[in-house]
């Protein structure tokens, strides 16, 4: 397999408004260098001033210089059959995309990203930028902001990777998404079109139908994942009859998550199979013993009627928040389900339970511990607003609240929020609370620290 490392110059920092002023391309085949191809370019523009000043490059420099479509040829073939490489490799591989693009032509190549590589392979750097990187691993790179440095720089980082372990750094491989296996409706150019932020999107087949609701932290990213799945029988199904595909930003994972529950319902599309007790398909319950004594034990949600305290991913990772809750609140690990011991159990005889699973302890001080952390799980009677970034910079994202229950939620101009809270109601689309909300909206409060809760 060869790989070609490649850096551009440009004259901003926008894969789609930028235009290239300089590009290196180095053949590597893992081991040593095989050729190269470095040239300036004329942009057809007027360099920004602050471009001049970091590059060192010019109008006139690039007076003379090739314009794009005159090398896009040699890009071709210089690239055929390689691995794309690049330190931050979405913006040169978009800004070449976008230039190619203009020119009619679809250039796609399997593509691999140096930062990514370097901080799982190469953990405990200060910083993965290539200067700062490049310096602290001994690697020399001559001109900096200089096309032909960088790459060179990014090739013998690419090879330091490639030595310590060509296995693990080509688990980094992106593949686009094959045009031949989606429905022919569907317009990739539509798809460059997405932004990488949180939100919802939704999947149309050709009678218009909705088939598919997702939400992701980064939907682009998670697009291109459905898009390229071909591991499932469900998947390749779903790849197939996407037709059209939009989406909604949310700036936060609670509303996105929030609101894809609401339009699940709402809609029932044929592909979301998958309820919320699938997401979250363990809970915390509690049930009071025949001996008075509070139990709490994770359970499967899909096996009970009654909403759970909060809910997890997995029994591990709930039985791992029973065992923390026990040591805070000196719990007995016994009346947790934590311990099978007939008798009196461990954290008993290394006195971090005062004795509750023998009855050595009054019921009502231990169900009193119990009930402080019931208290801590729930938000009855409580009136907040959680507060989290919105859209856009000059916005913000509430959540209301209200005598414990959930409200609904709105995005607010950053202004109103210096109003007094009782306005922001009016920002608020209010939804009626149920199970899944609930559960949502438990598990996103115990999961995230430091939240920005704003009582009223």
């Amino acid at each position: 397999m060869h790989y070609v490392i490649v850096d551009i110059e440009t004259t901003g920092g926008s894969p789609k408004a930028s235009k290239i002023t300089e590009i290196a391309m180095y053949k590597h085949d893992g081991t040593q260098f095989i050729d190269e191809f470095v040239t300036l370019v004329n942009p057809g523009m007027q360099i920004p001033e602050f471009i001049v000043r970091l590059t060192g490059i010019n109008d006139k420099m690039v007076e003379n210089a090739p314009h794009f479509y005159e090398i896009a040829k040699k890009i071709v073939e210089f690239s055929e059959g390689c691995v794309f490489v690049a330190h931050n490799v979405g913006f040169d591989y978009g800004v070449i995309r976008h230039e190619f693009k203009s020119l009619g032509f679809d250039f796609r190549r399997t593509h691999l990203c140096t930062v990514r590589a370097s901080r799982y392979m190469l953990p405990g750097h200060e910083s993965y930028s290539l200067g700062k990187l490049t310096r602290a691993l001994g690697i020399q790179l001559k001109g900096r902001h200089r096309a032909g440095g960088d790459a060179h720089a990014t090739a013998l980082l690419f090879q330091m990777l490639f030595g310590k372990s060509e296995k693990n750094l080509l688990t980094f491989l992106q593949h686009d998404v094959n045009p031949k296996v989606l429905h022919p409706n569907l317009d990739l150019n539509d798809l460059e079109e997405i932004p990488d932020k949180t939100g919802i999107y939704k999947f149309f087949n050709d009678t218009n139908q909705l088939i598919y609701i997702g939400k992701s932290k980064q939907i682009k990213k998670r697009i291109d994942q459905h898009l390229r799945n071909t591991k499932t029988r469900k998947g390749i199904e779903m790849m197939s009859e996407i037709c059209r595909i939009e989406f909604e930003l949310t700036g936060s994972e609670l509303i996105a998550l929030l609101y894809e529950a609401s339009l699940i319902k709402k809609y029932k599309p044929v592909y979301n199979r998958a309820l919320r007790k699938d997401i979250f398909p363990y809970g915390l319950f509690s049930m009071m013993g025949e001996d008075g004594y509070l139990r709490l034990f994770v359970d499967k949600t899909s096996a009970r009627t009654d909403t759970p305290l909060t809910t997890f991913s997995s029994k591990a990772d709930g039985n791992s928040f029973l065992t923390a809750q026990c040591k805070t609140f000196q719990l007995c690990e016994k009346l947790c389900g934590l311990s099978k011991s007939t008798h009196s159990c461990f954290g008993y005889q290394v006195k971090t339970c005062q004795g509750a699973c023998i009855c050595e302890e009054p019921s009502e001080t231990y169900n009193g511990r119990v009930s402080v952390l019931l208290d801590k799980l729930s938000f009855e009677s409580e009136n907040f607003y959680l507060v989290e970034n919105g859209r856009m910079r000059n916005e913000k994202c509430i959540v209301l609240v209200e005598n414990g229950s959930y409200r609904g939620y709105g995005f607010v101009p950053y202004y109103v929020m210096k109003h007094p809270k009782h306005t922001w109601k009016e920002h608020i689309d209010f939804y009626e609370e149920d199970r899944d909300t609930r559960t949502i909206l438990n598990y996103y409060l115990r999961k995230n620290a430091g939240l920005n809760i704003i009582s009223f």
